[in-house]
């Protein structure tokens, strides 16, 4: 998949940029539907089977590379390049001085700043990133509040308000190619993060600590348990 966009502007990303990439989901914000969506009424609604196709495709792609532009609520730019590995594991590492890193190593997901020498780690369990990053992405159910289908983009949108409160995540999907094209965000005060992928490469393999958490070395995070 190769997207024509150009360099992001270098600059550190806030910390509500990070943890728009799905890493806080509490809150009681009304939910908020987005205009042109075929929602989905309840869960025995029939989930089209185009889109359970699209999403049995990227499930079964269990390593992936490449390059991402990430846009904040504000229209704020960053960039970088991520790392993927099904089930549950992800590395965003963002360009610019600061040296930003998220992590997850599929139980807890950690936001290292190295310049400023902090970190937060908080569970994947409670994160909507965790429905992008499971081993099968399950369209069953009542996760899927809407399906969008053009001919140029299947747009799926999952939440779990039971886990994950108000926010959501919406993924957007090359209806031809099955190509992940981005991920939306929606936090529950209803600001969204939209993580944009480029120059993607599938099963990759990578080293073994590319995922890893130090817990031992990081005894002093701040750990979020929302």
């Amino acid at each position: 998949m190769k997207n024509d966009l150009s360099k992001p502007s270098d600059f550190a990303p806030t910390r509500r940029q990070l943890l728009g990439l799905g890493l806080v989901a509490a809150g009681a914000a009304a939910f908020n539907v987005v205009p042109g969506f075929e929602l989905l009424a309840s869960a025995q609604a029939a989930v089209p089977a185009a889109a359970q196709k699209i999403a049995d495709h990227f499930s079964s792609v269990k390593s992936m590379s490449g390059e991402f532009v990430q846009f904040g609520p504000k229209g704020e730019q960053t960039g970088g390049k991520f790392f993927l590995e099904r089930p549950g594991k992800i590395r965003f590492n963002y360009d610019g001085a600061s040296n930003f890193k998220v992590i997850s190593d599929g139980k807890s997901v950690v936001i290292l700043n190295k310049k400023m020498n902090t970190s937060d780690l908080y569970p994947l369990s409670k994160t909507p990133l965790k429905l992008l990053l499971d081993d099968r992405i399950d369209l069953s159910g009542d996760r899927v509040k809407s399906v969008k289908e053009e001919d140029d983009l299947t747009t799926i949108q999952l939440s779990d308000k039971s886990v994950f409160g108000n926010a959501r995540i919406t993924m957007m999907f090359d209806p031809k190619t099955y190509d992940l094209r981005q991920w939306t965000i929606t936090d529950a005060q209803g600001k969204d993060t939209t993580v944009m992928i480029f120059n993607t490469k599938e099963g990759v393999s990578f080293a073994p600590d590319t995922f890893a958490i130090d817990y031992t070395a990081n005894r002093e995070l701040n750990t979020k348990t929302r």
